[in-house]
């Protein structure tokens, strides 16, 4: 069963044990700007019992596209344990983020790897088609290297998938 709360309603004891769930889920590439990026809104964890077994978290961005500022549910830290993958777990957590993102965003997003990519892709993600940017303080900025790797759950936003989208800065991976 996925339980979700808001980070402020998550115990230290519980965030301590959703990060270690991520850096071993994710065999240690998950850094401090990986888990800070995963801060600040809703949680989707899976408990079995007292072990943590899943995670994923949705937090609020800004994306540009058109012209257009769009407030996006952006997916972060998404993670199953290695013996308790396809089994389930993944769908309903991402289901509990996809039903937030319909009640509170125009838009979703997410950054992926090619080997998680089918997954989002036949939960009706869509692959973003088009150029990546960061707003950075000089204004645009390409992020060739995110090409491919953005995904978009559709929501109310009018979308060009083949148009360019920019994220708002922050530390870390940019996407």
């Amino acid at each position: 069963m996925v339980v979700t709360a808001r980070t402020a309603e998550l115990d230290a004891p519980t965030l301590a044990a959703a990060r270690t769930l991520l850096e071993q889920a994710l065999d240690g590439d998950f850094s401090d700007h990986d888990w800070e990026h995963a801060l600040g809104g809703l949680h989707a964890l899976v408990w079995d019992g007292e072990e943590l077994i899943g995670h994923g978290s949705l937090v609020q961005r800004r994306l540009l596209h058109r012209g257009r500022a769009l407030r996006a549910g952006y997916v972060e830290a998404v993670a199953v344990r290695a013996n308790r993958r396809g089994q389930g777990f993944g769908a309903a957590m991402m289901a509990a983020l996809e039903q937030a993102i319909d009640g509170a965003y125009e838009v979703g997003a997410l950054s992926t790897t090619d080997a998680a990519a089918g997954f989002y892709v036949a939960r009706g993600w869509r692959v973003w088609r088009g150029a990546t940017f960061v707003m950075a303080d000089t204004g645009l900025e390409r992020t060739p290297g995110d090409d491919d790797g953005v995904h978009v759950w559709p929501g109310t936003a009018e979308l060009d998938l083949d148009g360019d989208i920019a994220c708002d800065w922050r530390a870390g991976d940019l996407w």
